[in-house]
Formats: structure tokens, sequence, C-alpha cells
């Protein structure tokens, strides 16, 4: 596959999946399927599928579809119909003006001209690749890009979402206003601004969610986080009279709960961000559109709405253990913890959360220093290790 057919095909399901009356046809799309490696790099590909309105699966349904394929070198199992075989198996047809429809899109949701701004973006080699340089060229901004050859291989391979240092340099060395990192399959966006500084997805949905408060578009002020979010936002939108939803891990979780309350924004530090209004999962060249809009509608660097936040310094060590379960049931662990959130007060907090495919237990504290959220981390890791 070419490089250029590669990040076409990547954005070709996101696009399907709008619903929109340009996708002539494509909208009422049964399934949508993905290749993705998410933000890893190529050998960890796997299938991300779209149920019809473009919204993800549930688990319980993922696992069925797993149990079916695991099946599938044998005969079907009793009741299952067979197989298709044939012409019944369908057809896989290109469509040329993918990326051309996408970007159309996206120019609907974009509501402020990106004129005079000098953004440098981090394709990753990615679906991105084709699309995030037409899309904010289109916007009005001046694009330098990085990193937007893909060759099937490449992929996240050192640069993107997960790896900014080369992002900074460049957005320091060529005198833009802010750079942006998307990740392989783009559903991500990290920013970094004018002086080589990362602006996380903390930090962008703050700046988001005033934006939407300001222009009454905030669903019952309400912002939508998962449990990893960084206490700082917690701070700035209580200052702001923004009420936090908090979900698990997990932007299928952040969905949940946004359609569940007809909430307007939400998302996870990593950088993804969802905006029901636009799209019904992450988009992070959408995210980006928007974020670069609140810097040219505002007049104002990046790093100044960045600042409606401050990030509390955060530790994470992951601890290997013998039985995730036991650490959880744990009553000298929950003590322990119990503790350390009163030692620091309101001004930190402590987070256990057990890894869904490994024997580890992640322990996560924020406190008003770096030093003491490293002891209290620490601490904890060495009392977590030693359960049996």
């Amino acid at each position: 596959m070419a490089a250029g057919d590669a990040a076409e095909r990547s954005s070709t399901p996101r696009r399907r999946l709008f619903g929109t009356d340009g996708v002539r046809g494509l909208a009422n799309a049964d399934l949508g399927v993905m290749i993705s490696a998410s933000h890893n790099p190529m050998p960890d590909n796997g299938i991300k599928l779209f149920a019809a309105g473009g919204h993800k699966l549930p688990d319980a349904l993922e696992d069925e579809i797993e149990a079916h394929v695991r099946q599938a070198a044998g005969p079907p199992p009793a009741g299952v119909a067979a197989r298709p075989t044939g012409r019944g198996i369908g057809r896989v047809r290109d469509v040329p003006d993918a990326v051309e429809r996408y970007t159309d899109h996206l120019a609907t949701a974009t509501p402020t001209p990106l004129a005079g701004l000098h953004v440098v973006v981090d394709c990753a080699h990615g679906a991105a690749s084709a699309a995030a340089p037409r899309a904010y060229a289109a916007a009005g901004a001046r694009v330098t890009a990085l990193h937007a050859e893909p060759d099937g291989w490449n992929i996240n391979e050192d640069v993107g979402s997960t790896h900014m240092d080369a992002l900074a340099r460049a957005v320091v060395a060529e005198g833009a206003d802010l750079g942006i990192a998307h990740d392989g399959d783009a559903d991500r966006c990290l920013a970094v601004d004018a002086a080589g500084e990362v602006v996380d997805g903390d930090q962008i949905l703050a700046v988001l969610a005033l934006d939407l408060l300001a222009r009454g578009e905030l669903a019952d002020a309400t912002l939508v986080v998962t449990v990893m979010r960084n206490l700082g936002l917690h701070l700035a939108m209580a200052d702001a009279g923004v009420a936090l939803r908090t979900t698990a891990v997990g932007d299928r979780y952040v969905l949940e709960e946004l359609r569940s309350g007809g909430f307007s924004l939400g998302g996870e530090q990593s950088g993804h961000v969802v905006l029901p209004a636009h799209a019904t999962t992450g988009d992070g060249l959408l995210t980006a559109l928007r974020l670069m809009a609140c810097v040219a509608e505002s007049g104002r660097p990046l790093a100044d709405l960045a600042a409606v936040m401050t990030r509390l310094p955060q530790v994470l060590v992951n601890v290997p253990v013998a039985d995730k379960a036991a650490v959880g049931s744990s009553a000298e662990v929950a003590d322990a913890v119990a503790a350390a959130e009163a030692e620091l007060g309101g001004q930190g907090r402590v987070l256990l959360r057990p890894s869904g495919t490994e024997q580890l237990v992640r322990v996560m504290v924020e406190a008003p220093t770096q030093r003491v959220a490293g002891e209290v981390a620490d601490r904890l890791a060495g009392l977590v290790s030693t359960v049996r």
C-alpha cells in the first residue's frame, strides 16, 4: 500500500461515520473498521470497530465478537449461520475523495478562521499525514508538517504525541505560534506553546470548556473526565463554576457518560477529546482546530490560555504484584491510602488502579510539590509490592 493510500484509508472509516449529507451514500454504514495501533508502533496493530452511527462497541459485544473470531478456524457453532463464501463475502472499494470529505466536515466545525497563526503539526507518520496539514491550511493557518511520510512501518516510531521533543524544538526554531501532536490513528491531540512547553489533554479540556461555557454551549456547565485527570483541572473548573463528571480510564467510558448525560465535552489527559456536537468519538484534528480557534479568536498565545489551570506535580509508579485483587481488598493498603490523602489534605490526591492487562498496580499521587508526590508514591508503592 502506498503512503498516501495508507493515510487516506486510515481516515476513511472516521469520515464515513460522521453521518453528514456530504458522505453520499456512506452515512448509513452498518459497521466501521479501523486497523490501528493507536499511539504504539506498527507491530501492535489491532482492529478497532465502530457500530452503526459511529459509536464504539460495548465491552460485552467486543468480547462476543472476539469469541467468534477465535472459533473461526473450525466449523460454525450450532445455531450460527455458515460463514459467507464467494459473492456473499462482499468487496472492498476505495473512496478516493475521503480526505476531502473529511476536511470539508472539519471546516464546518471550526468557529473562527486561523489566519495569522503558524502551526507546526507532528503527524506521527499516520492517519493525520494527508488530512491535518490540509485541514489546518484550509482553515487559514500557515502549516509546517513534521513526520508526514507514512510507509506502513514507521507509524508512531519515536514521533507523535508520545514523543514530543522534536515538535517542541521545531516550534521554537520556526518561531511558530504553537505545535500540534497527533498519534498514529489521529484521535489524540496534544499541543506545544510558542516556548516549546507541552500543553496536555487536561489543559486543552480546560481551554475548550471555558470557550464552550462562554458561548453557552457547555451542557449543564459540565465537563466529563477520567479518574486520571490532574487535580489542577478540578480546581480550575471549580473556580469557573464547571462541574466534573468522572469516569473510569478509557475514552469509551467518557463517551458513555457523554451520551447518557447529554453533555457536550469530555476527554482524557492523554489528548483524547470528544465533542459530541461534531463527532461520535475522539478526533484529534477536530480538537486541534477548536483549540487553535480559541487562540485566534482571543488573540492570546496558547500559553496564556493554558495557564487557566496549574498542573499539580503528578507521580505515577507501576508496581508489579502477585495478585491485583489482593491489593484491592487489602485493609492495610486502604488505611495507608486514607492516611496519605489526609496528609495531602485538599492539595493532592492518591489513586491506585490495577492494570487491565498485566499483574501491575498503578500508584498515582498528586501533591503541591514533586518531592512530596514522589515520597508519598514511593511509600505506597513499597507497601503495595508486599501484598500477597
